[in-house]
């Protein structure tokens, strides 16, 4: 049976005996074990049944509950199978005339679970297939259980009226718990993702001309952001949603050219890699490798300069790699055969840039890298400063 899973343990807990009353098939039997193995019932008791006891048929049918008819008790007569019952439940879909009160499956479920609370003993009886139980069956039990149905078509199979009644109770005995939830891989996209995501999206958007005519192009930025705000989406969701917007763009030629950030976007870009960095295991760094990869393809103007002055200045004779990770972590420019990391400071960066950059550098450092921070503002105002400094770095750490 799908769903079935010997390896794990059952869930013991005290519950109603279950009696039918002189079932007439032993099929029927086998598939109410069945019902009740699914729902944490064990207690069986089986009142004079038609075919006989032990029954072939019933095992066949109880797919794999042989462990309630192994159990099972038999019994001649009804009163001798309640006898020991202190909260006897009689379920019939006709109204007998007898001055009792009748419940649903819920109002039985709950004062169930409160008798065998108390230590009591609680049943359920079940009557036979063809026409339920007699009056002077139903005259033993405290309660009446019936199921809201269609009045017109009110008859049960045995085992489909077991099930609705075990699972009203074992809803009720469990706290409704269910056997096992997905588990929650991301949480909520924060707003630096989004507005990241938005602005890649705009520019790809403004490559194929889709936001026109103009008169019309704030009213469908605002519908645009509109769908994915009601998405509520997860950060994992953004990362996907990146992918999907630079494969399109890409197509199958390769890169589509142009669509480079600005100061602003490149920055939030920054952002969105340093919250997916933090507390992360490197298993997960193929996400990080993509936001690298769009880095890359999405420099500032400063990253940019400072990315030609090392490719073509001599003394670092293609050392360095540009936005490339290095275990978990991905630094602005890294020479392996240096062990050197630069990382470029824009001004005014938001507290979880600086908080995620003071960490990697830390982690850089434990592994013998050297950490070299390069404002944005001296790259633009004195790059050959800025390459000196590098060299000494790099030179201190070849001595």
């Amino acid at each position: 049976m799908s769903g079935t899973d010997k390896t794990k343990t059952q869930k013991i807990i005290e519950g109603p005996v279950v009696v039918l009353v002189e079932p007439q098939l032993g099929e029927n039997i086998g598939m109410c074990a069945r019902a009740m193995g699914n729902l944490g019932l064990t207690r069986l008791r089986i009142v004079n049944p038609r075919d006989g006891w032990p029954n072939m048929a019933a095992q066949r049918a109880a797919a794999g509950a042989d462990h309630i008819l192994e159990k099972a008790e038999l019994f001649d007569t009804v009163e001798a199978a309640v006898a020991d019952c202190s909260l006897l439940f009689a379920t019939t879909a006709r109204a007998h005339d007898q001055a009792k009160p009748v419940v649903g499956p819920e109002e039985a479920a709950r004062e169930i679970v409160a008798e065998v609370a108390a230590k009591g003993t609680a049943a359920i009886m079940f009557g036979r297939e063809r026409y339920g139980l007699e009056n002077d069956e139903v005259a033993l039990a405290n309660r009446i259980i019936t199921f809201p149905v269609n009045p017109a078509f009110a008859s049960l199979n045995l085992a489909q009226a077991v099930l609705l009644m075990g699972y009203e109770w074992f809803k009720h005995a469990t706290g409704a718990e269910l056997p096992f939830a997905m588990p929650e891989r991301s949480e909520r996209a924060s707003s630096h993702q989004m507005q990241t995501f938005f602005d890649n999206l705009i520019a790809e958007l403004d490559k194929v001309e889709f936001l026109r005519p103009p008169e019309k192009r704030d009213t469908m930025l605002v519908n645009l952001r509109n769908i994915f705000s009601r998405m509520e989406p997860t950060k994992q969701d953004m990362h996907t949603l990146h992918g999907v917007v630079m494969a399109i763009a890409e197509g199958r030629k390769g890169p589509a050219k142009g669509g480079v950030l600005d100061s602003s976007g490149a920055e939030r870009l920054r952002a969105l890699l340093a919250e997916h960095s933090q507390a992360r295991s490197p298993s997960e760094s193929g996400t990080v490798r993509g936001l690298a990869k769009m880095l890359r393809r999405n420099p500032t103007d400063a990253e940019r300069m400072l990315w030609n002055a090392l490719k073509t200045d001599k003394r670092f004779a293609a050392q360095f790699k540009r936005q490339t990770p290095v275990g978990k972590h991905i630094p602005d420019f890294v020479s392996f055969p240096k062990r050197v990391a630069i990382e470029l400071v824009n001004p005014g960066e938001a507290e979880i840039v600086v908080g995620e950059r003071a960490a990697r550098a830390a982690w850089l450092s434990e592994r013998g890298y050297r950490v070299v921070a390069v404002k944005v503002a001296d790259v633009q105002s004195g790059l050959g400063a800025v390459l000196d400094s590098i060299a000494g770095a790099t030179a201190e750490d070849g001595k």
